[in-house]
């Protein structure tokens, strides 16, 4: 299996009841991890006693702590959710936190130039000028590059979404994602195969993925469109369902799986999380059951 890397936010999920670890850059690598036994995080925590559970919680799961930096002085990050009444999220990100001020060092460049595949990205963890210059500094190596555009409030703008696009291998983003990047640089009718098609060709991106929540997901690579819709019954809320779909596309694109493939199992990974209360199973049957059938390898 190809090493996988992911950089960005790693933050407590607050609910109104209770709080869970998240953040799209975490979510992605627990799954990558719980599939294929490898996986490393680079992100910033607070010296808090949130940052300290952090820490326990990824060494009790076998996620390396060697790649994440404890910041004295900002603490580390939460988002508040409010649930609407088709259980999506609406969040309410802190700002100044740890993970904005994530710095290169000689330990995270090793990684990227000996122990890194692919490298995952997203666009929260460059609102910052620092991450986004460690980020960045990460950028034009020989390696592939995945970037879930992950739009969240106002923290992007079109330079940041621009250099994202053209830094990546795989893009992956919403319908709404999509409408945005339309309206930033083409400004053609909606149409969701031929905007993939154009942003494919114009930034070079060997995969793009389009999701649309309950309406399904197309992927579009090599000229070809692959269009996938699966009905979920016992929807509990649909947080981290795209961060479960982008680990499956992840390594359905490194393994050279047929889209339609990459498709059907990372639509069915989705729809088992949007089961469960957050964004992470609380065992591991649902990964053990993929690692088997879909990935052939021994649980």
């Amino acid at each position: 299996m190809k090493k996988i890397t992911s950089f960005g936010e790693i933050l407590f999920d607050v609910y109104p009841e209770f709080k869970k670890l998240g953040g799209a850059p975490f979510n992605f690598i627990y799954h990558i991890k719980k599939l294929t036994g490898n996986g490393n995080l680079i992100s910033r925590i607070g010296n808090d006693d949130a940052g300290n559970e952090i820490l326990s919680l990824m060494k009790l799961n076998f996620i390396s702590t060697q790649f994440m930096q404890v910041d004295a002085e900002h603490p580390t990050g939460a988002a508040s959710a409010n649930l609407d009444e088709n259980k999506i999220p609406h969040w309410k990100i802190e700002t100044d936190c740890a993970y904005d001020f994530m710095k290169p060092d000689e330990n995270i460049r090793r990684l990227i130039n000996k122990s890194t595949d692919c490298l995952y990205f997203g666009t929260l963890a460059q609102r910052s000028e620092q991450s986004k210059m460690t980020l960045h500094s990460l950028f034009g190596r020989r390696i592939k590059y995945f970037c879930d555009l992950n739009i969240r409030q106002s923290f992007y703008s079109k330079k940041i979404i621009e250099t994202s696009l053209k830094a990546c291998n795989v893009l992956k983003l919403n319908d709404e994602e999509l409408k945005l990047v339309n309206n930033l640089f083409f400004q053609e009718n909606f149409d969701e195969i031929n905007l993939a098609k154009i942003i494919s060709e114009r930034f070079e991106i060997d995969l793009v993925c389009i999701t649309a929540g309950d309406r399904g997901t197309v992927l579009f690579k090599d000229g070809k469109s692959d269009d996938y819709k699966i009905d979920v019954e016992n929807v509990v809320d649909t947080v981290g369902a795209g961060d479960a779909y982008a680990s499956i596309l992840c390594l359905g694109y490194l393994e050279n799986w047929d889209i339609s493939k990459i498709n059907r199992i990372a639509s069915s990974f989705a729809a088992e999380i949007v089961k469960i209360e957050g964004a992470l199973p609380n065992d591991d049957s649902l990964y053990n059951e993929i690692r088997t059938t879909a990935l052939g390898l021994q649980s």
